[in-house]
């Protein structure tokens, strides 16, 4: 079923109307408005005394990221996450996402104390692409030139030649197409086609996909697109490849909220996370947001377009852990050498 945007994404200026939004919202947790302001001020108080500064995706609650902004911190794609915690002068990081975030945080930063709301919040792709197993598929094919999407572990990371995000995939992989190589690519396989089929660089691919974009179908958009005729669709790459020809952009989140400010539509289909409202609502405050319709619809929906491992991070263990200390992230310093490596060429990395 389709859902539109609800105010809780464009009151961010005023925390408690955002907060009384949120609890309007039929599917958050059940705590008063009070407790939920009262988290927010103990938040912005422990984060000021540690000196610490809160990272967060586009993915996570809307009350998360508009007190990463409100509190000087980040509110992005993992790009520009991994970019900001390294270049904060900060001695602490939250970072508020799903943990392979918080690891290359840590990579990044080995000096700084990387703090996540939990542990346990991890991704598909992450958990399907195991390191062992993916060593061995890539000492298979020595002769192609390895390149792992940022949603891996550090050890996945620590094998590969290149890390990418989706905002720079296609760039990267066209401009080592352009030098001879080929390529294995780990490990969302939607993705992964998507980008072989726009460079037509010769790419092997890890069988691998995200819970969330998996199940968008073409047969919900295409329903959409006849109820509104007017609208702009667009799509993660992570989507199934018959999602995306649908698509009048095909974009990473960065990419698909800069298409609804520059577009000329005023409504728009959206096939990613939901979460992703918060800030397109933010910088598009007259365009209406279409949520895409995934396979499953209630108590039988795998997705219903949240991830649920980004749903873990809440204002009452964000509050937990600064007040705690735990939920702490290491890095073994060698695997994080190896990693810094192709996550450096990522940083580096600049369209010819």
């Amino acid at each position: 079923m389709s859902q539109k945007s609800t105010p809780a994404e464009s009151v961010h200026a005023d925390p408690r109307a955002l907060v009384q939004a949120h609890l309007a919202e039929p599917a958050v947790r059940n705590h008063s408005e009070d407790e939920l302001v009262l988290w927010r001020e103990r938040i912005k108080r422990l984060l000021k005394e540690q000196n610490a500064v809160l990272v967060a995706h586009y993915y996570t609650d809307p009350l998360i990221q508009a007190l990463a902004e409100e509190t000087g911190g980040c509110v992005s794609d993992s790009l520009e996450m991994a970019r900001f915690g390294a270049q904060h002068p900060a001695d602490t990081l939250i970072v508020a996402g799903v943990k392979f975030m918080g690891e290359t945080a840590k990579i990044l930063t080995p000096n700084k104390r990387v703090l996540m709301p939990t542990l346990e919040a991890t991704c598909s792709l992450d958990l399907g692409c195991p390191p062992e197993a993916f060593a061995a598929f890539c000492d298979a094919h020595p002769d192609r030139t390895v390149v792992v999407y940022a949603n891996t572990s550090a050890a996945v990371k620590a094998r590969a030649d290149w890390v990418v995000t989706s905002s720079i995939a296609l760039d990267v992989v066209d401009y080592l197409d352009s030098r001879g190589e080929k390529i294995i690519w780990a490990p969302d396989k939607h993705l992964g086609s998507y980008v072989q089929r726009e460079t037509g660089a010769d790419v092997l691919l890890w069988d691998g996909s995200c819970i969330v974009h998996e199940e968008f179908k073409a047969k919900g958009v295409l329903d959409l697109k006849a109820l509104y005729p007017d609208a702009a669709v667009l799509v993660h790459p992570e989507s199934p490849a018959s999602v995306v020809e649908l698509a009048d952009v095909v974009g990473s989140t960065s990419q698909i909220i800069n298409a609804a400010k520059t577009r000329p539509e005023k409504r728009f289909v959206v096939a990613t996370d939901q979460g992703i409202f918060y800030k397109m609502q933010q910088q598009c405050p007259d365009k209406e947001l279409i949520i895409a319709p995934t396979a499953g619809a209630g108590a039988t929906c795998r997705s219903c377009a949240n991830c649920p491992w980004m749903a873990m991070n809440s204002l009452e263990n964000l509050c937990g852990v600064l007040e705690r200390g735990d939920n702490e992230i290491f890095v073994d310093p060698e695997l994080g050498r190896r990693a810094m490596i192709p996550l450096q060429r990522m940083l580096d990395f600049r369209k010819p």
